[in-house]
């Protein structure tokens, strides 16, 4: 579930980076600290933009759906929301924007985002809305289907991907995760298209990554707003076709809930979950953003950054769980 109780009594719309945190003098320059934002962003998506700017938007713990950037995805700053108040998404009047999806199809960026009220599971949907510009402004297009139009429940946490000419969007939490096709300019459901499910009950937060010939289905489990409690876990499987079937190392289908862990907790964050898209540096290592609960900070949901390796097919992050310092990325 996207909605967390945390407000942020006190932001303001300076650069935030984990340069400004103390660091060791033998980690400057080189290394980053874990969070690379230290204030609440959950459920990240990343692009980067014609600008060479990496864009990152986030749940709305930050009224109207929050954008940051930066060149080198440690030392990121606020440029502004995906919305105001006269432009703000209304099909649930008293929703809240959760867990956007930002891609560019054609020449657009195009954002989906959830809308509900907690314990909205049949009322939630699903909008999208566009901008020539990642930093936006962005232009409304509305609800795309809510739960009960598609008979999904708890239909939030889209995910666009393109493949074989078809455009299609998956989501879903805790209810199967689902896939549809999309119309050609994938603002709208392709006409007559039904939602195939993917996975199980046990999952949200789709992100799905092709790499050698496979897909890698990413996803979350468990509690993710719980503070100190939230028992949220990074999870994967993969598949030959995009529309799986996906399973773990033993052949056993995400279908039954069976997967791999990919990021748990450990004794510094809890509550590793929501991962955004994989994104590649100058040298060709693989870095995924996600968000966590801080154990010295519980306030809100970090933001957080982890390089993942590939070992056997399968995607590993060191340890298996958050790191506190780690290499920069290379730009």
């Amino acid at each position: 579930m996207k909605k967390d109780l945390f407000v942020l009594a006190c932001f303001c719309l300076a650069s935030c980076s984990s340069s400004a945190q103390d660091e060791r003098p033998e980690e400057k320059g080189d290394y980053y600290k874990n969070p690379v934002v230290n204030y609440s962003l959950p459920d990240p998506s990343v692009i980067q933009g014609d600008d060479g700017y990496y864009y990152l938007y986030a749940t709305e713990n930050i009224r109207n759906l929050p954008i940051h950037r930066s060149k080198n995805l440690v030392d990121w700053e606020f440029v502004g929301t995906a919305f105001t108040e006269s432009t703000r998404p209304s099909f649930e009047p008293e929703g809240g924007l959760w867990a956007p999806d930002i891609n560019k199809i054609g020449n657009l960026y195009v954002l989906y985002y959830s809308m509900s009220v907690w314990g909205g599971e049949w009322t939630c949907g699903i909008g999208c809305a566009t901008a020539d510009k990642p930093e936006g402004p962005f232009t409304d297009h509305g609800k795309m289907f809510r739960s009960n139009e598609i008979n999904v429940q708890n239909s939030i946490d889209p995910f666009y991907i393109e493949e074989g000419g078809k455009k299609y969007l998956f989501w879903g939490s805790f209810s199967g995760i689902y896939a549809i096709e999309l119309s050609d300019n994938g603002l709208a459901l392709q006409k007559d298209a039904v939602p195939q499910q993917i996975a199980g009950t046990a999952y949200e937060g789709t992100y799905i990554h092709k790499k050698n010939g496979y897909y890698y289905l990413f996803a979350s489990i468990g509690t993710c707003c719980e503070g100190l409690k939230s028992t949220y876990t990074t999870v994967v499987g993969r598949s030959e076709s995009l529309l799986g079937p996906y399973v773990n190392k033993s052949g056993a289908s995400m279908m039954n809930n069976k997967h791999e862990i990919l990021i748990q907790k450990n004794n510094t964050f809890v509550g590793a979950g929501h991962n955004s898209e994989i994104v590649i540096d100058k040298i060709g290592d693989d870095w995924m953003f996600y968000h966590a609960v801080s154990t010295k900070n519980p306030e809100g949901r970090v933001l957080m950054m982890d390089r993942v390796e590939w070992k056997d097919g399968w995607p590993v992050v060191s340890g298996g769980s958050p790191s506190t310092t780690s290499n920069k990325p290379v730009f």
